[in-house]
C-alpha cells in the first residue's frame, strides 16, 4: 500500500527532470519566475549596492568634525555591509545563468540609488538615508514581486532589506543627534 504526497512530485519525476536540461545549474523546471526579468532586477540592485558602497566609502573618509567618529564608524561598517550585499547578489546572477554587470559605464543610471557626495557630515548623513530609503522601497518591491516563484532570491532580497532598514534606523538616529 503507497500513501499518497499530494503536495511533492513523485522520486521517479523528479529524478527524471533532474537529468534534463543538466547545463542549466540551479535553474530547474520548477523555477517559476521570469529569469531575464528576475536578472535585470538583481543587476539594477547590484548597481545599487556599488553604488551605495562607494557613497560610504567616500563619507567615511571624508567625515571631520566633533561628530565624525560615530558617524566615519556607521560610514565605513555600512560600506562593508554595501559591498557584501553585492556579493550576494552577483553569486546569485550567477546562479541563475547570468553575468553581474560590474561595469561602471552606466552604473549611475543602472543603480536605483545616486552618488551623492554631500559637503557637510550632515549632508552626507541624509543622503546616505535617502539612498537608503530608496533601496527599502526597491528591495520590498522586488521580494514582492518574487513571491514565491523564485523564494530563493526572495530570501536574499529580505536578508539585504533587513539590513538596509537597519543602515537607516542608524543614519536617522546619527542625522537627529546633528
Amino acid at each position: 500500500m503507497s500513501e499518497k504526497q499530494p503536495f511533492l512530485t513523485d522520486i521517479k519525476t523528479l529524478r527524471e527532470r533532474a537529468r534534463n536540461h543538466i547545463e542549466q545549474g540551479a535553474v530547474t523546471a520548477g523555477y517559476a519566475a521570469d529569469r531575464e526579468t528576475v536578472l535585470k532586477l538583481l543587476n539594477e540592485a547590484l548597481a545599487t549596492e556599488i553604488v551605495c558602497t562607494l557613497r560610504y566609502k567616500r563619507h567615511y573618509y571624508m567625515a571631520d568634525g566633533l561628530n565624525a567618529k560615530i558617524a566615519a564608524d556607521e560610514f565605513l561598517e555600512h560600506a562593508q555591509q554595501e559591498q557584501q550585499h553585492a556579493d550576494w547578489l552577483a553569486e546569485r546572477i550567477v546562479q541563475l545563468g547570468g553575468a553581474p554587470n560590474f561595469s561602471p559605464e552606466g552604473l549611475q543610471s543602472r543603480s536605483h540609488a545616486e552618488y551623492v557626495e554631500g559637503e557637510t557630515l550632515k549632508e552626507m548623513v541624509k543622503e546616505d538615508l535617502i539612498a537608503e530609503r530608496i533601496a527599502i522601497d526597491s528591495y520590498r518591491e522586488i521580494a514582492t514581486y518574487l513571491g514565491d516563484k523564485d523564494p530563493t532570491t526572495r530570501r536574499i532580497m529580505e536578508e539585504i532589506l533587513a539590513q538596509e532598514e537597519e543602515h537607516a534606523d542608524d543614519m536617522a538616529a546619527i542625522l537627529e543627534a546633528l
